[in-house]
């Protein structure tokens, strides 16, 4: 009993692959939950200006990994990825707070100070690129250490690999709720300065005790069977290009005349050239990679459907970054005589929502949905990311009416008072009235991100499980520059129609993020509606057919 009972449990390697994993979350919510609010009340763009950035930059982070996971993975050990990765997130976060010190000792150079904050944000980007998805597989590497009976060995490590999982999205959840909480407060309470070198104290923390764990590690180095390759489409591609080349060369050989029935006898036991029989091997092989990428293009364009439909999605979890936290700057934010709830902080309600609500979802809502529906499933998994979907439809037209009643009480206050300008600014409606779509967004990010996750990795063939994953990723990240596309837009539209940006910077009378909001709501239904049609002709290749078949 206690053996397995300890059997259960994670080893030390992992345990602190995940501690190490939470600090990253931390500095980079640290960094990105707020730096909407940096970027117009310190580096003074305006805030359409702002949100595109922060959508372009979140964007180009989420993309990063299916550029910089592949290609390390074909031609780096995982450690030296996290390695080198680490090091260029540390570089970029060091930058960013140079960035910020600069600005607070001198403020006439501010075009080549903007360039280094850009270079400094997509350095952090194309480090996480290398960073994050190694430092998982990697810490999914250590579940093999231990040594199980054969019989049962296959269920043991589906345990545990379930157990790591979990532990490591509420490793990721709790980094990323100190980083928004306690990050957001020190930066509005006592500056950007120590608001982002902490964030890099963090990274350089992290590093040193990744460090510290080498001998505890367990290190898999590549193997070159066929499994392994099939696993590197990049290196498979450059291999067959440089075969196909060397083929060119090396294979024309002209006979002589004389003594051709001795050398007829050679060549019945002797090939043409020394490389042509691996040559024959290797064409096969080549013949093999090509089926296999025409094969994994197919299930790609399958799924694409279903991926354009989600994207709409990605766009309003832009929001709660960028206009959520704008908004909240207008509202009544004290707590007593002297403390300012930071817009940023509430971004922690979703990260909440999933942290308490997620254990819900298995032990009430499934054996409700169970009773309904009488599957064992209770839903699958297209009903579970539609139900996500509509939340986030609801969180929208809630942000829409209470940013209406917002605008209402502003207008009347700047009719009815004649007080200061910070007066006139905050308008005496409390922050809180946010929390709903904060809470929404939460619960629907319980039932479509972790449905996009099973879609997408169920949905693909066993050698394509990376990709599978890199897809679910890839919505957020296009989402973002959808998001900023939005935008680019909507201040075309009202330009030429000569009327204020919706996103003017004057909140009480000029913007109208409201429209925004409702905007997002029906072109979200819309993504739904097709959403649903695609489903009732779609068939799920995990139940449709064989594992055998759907691989080959």
């Amino acid at each position: 009993m206690a053996g397995g009972q300890r059997q259960r449990r994670l080893n030390k390697s992992c345990i602190l692959l995940i501690a190490i994993a939470g600090i990253e979350r931390f500095a980079y919510k640290g960094v990105a939950s707020n730096l909407v609010t940096y970027l117009t009340d310190v580096v003074k763009l305006r805030n359409s200006s702002a949100a595109k950035m922060v959508n372009s930059w979140c964007g180009f982070t989420s993309i990063m990994p299916l550029l910089v996971a592949p290609i390390a993975d074909a031609y780096w050990h995982k450690y030296s990825t996290i390695m080198a990765s680490s090091f260029l997130y540390l570089m970029g976060l060091t930058a960013l707070t140079s960035t910020a010190l600069a600005r607070s000792w001198h403020h006439r150079n501010r075009t080549m100070s903007s360039s280094f904050l850009s270079l400094s944000l997509y350095l952090i980007s194309l480090g996480q690129g290398g960073y994050n998805p190694s430092l998982q597989a990697f810490g999914a590497d250590q579940l093999d250490e231990d040594e199980e009976l054969p019989s049962s060995k296959d269920d043991k490590s589906s345990k545990k690999k379930t157990l790591f999982f979990q532990w490591w999205y509420f490793g990721v959840c709790s980094g990323s709720l100190m980083g928004v909480t306690v990050m957001s407060y020190i930066q509005d309470t006592f500056g950007w300065v120590i608001g982002f070198a902490i964030p890099a104290i963090s990274m350089a923390m992290s590093i040193l005790i990744f460090s510290c764990g080498n001998p505890i590690y367990t290190y898999k180095h590549d193997d070159c069977d066929d499994e392994h390759q099939a696993k590197k489409p990049f290196r498979d591609m450059f291999q067959a290009m440089k075969e196909s080349a060397l083929k060119c060369f090396h294979c024309g050989i002209t006979l002589p005349n004389e003594k051709s029935e001795v050398l007829e006898l050679e060549l019945q036991e002797k090939p043409l050239c020394e490389e042509s029989m691996e040559s024959l091997k290797n064409l096969k092989k080549d013949s093999k990679t090509r089926k296999q990428l025409l094969s994994h293009g197919k299930v790609v364009l399958r799924l694409l459907p279903i991926w354009t439909m989600l994207l709409m999605f990605a766009v309003i979890f832009q929001q709660p970054a960028t206009f959520f936290t704008k908004q909240g700057m207008t509202m009544k934010r004290n707590i007593g005589p002297n403390f300012k709830i930071p817009p940023a902080t509430l971004q922690s309600a979703i990260t909440l929502s999933i942290i308490l609500l997620m254990p819900l979802y298995d032990r009430i809502f499934i054996p409700i949905t169970q009773i309904i529906t009488r599957q064992n499933k209770g839903i699958n998994v297209m009903q579970r990311m539609g139900i996500g979907m509509v939340l986030s439809i609801i969180a929208m037209v809630l942000a829409a009416l209470v940013e209406m009643k917002r605008l209402e009480i502003g207008q009347r206050m700047r009719i009815s008072s004649s007080g200061s300008r910070e007066e006139e600014t905050t308008v005496p409606l409390s922050i809180f009235w946010l929390l709903p779509q904060y809470i929404l967004l939460g619960i629907s990010d319980i039932f479509t991100v972790v449905g996009m996750q099973e879609f997408f990795y169920s949905e693909v063939p066993t050698t394509m499980r990376t990709m599978g994953i890199a897809l679910y990723t890839s919505v957020f990240g296009v989402g973002s520059f959808v998001s900023a596309l939005l935008i680019t837009l909507v201040e075309v539209f009202t330009s030429s129609r000569g009327i204020p940006s919706w996103f003017s910077d004057d909140m009480n009378n000029e913007a109208r993020l409201d429209s925004y909001y409702w905007l997002l709501a029906c072109l979200s239904f819309v993504s739904l509606v097709l959403y649903s049609l695609l489903c009732k002709y779609y068939h799920s290749s995990s139940s449709s057919c064989s594992d055998s078949d759907c691989e080959n």
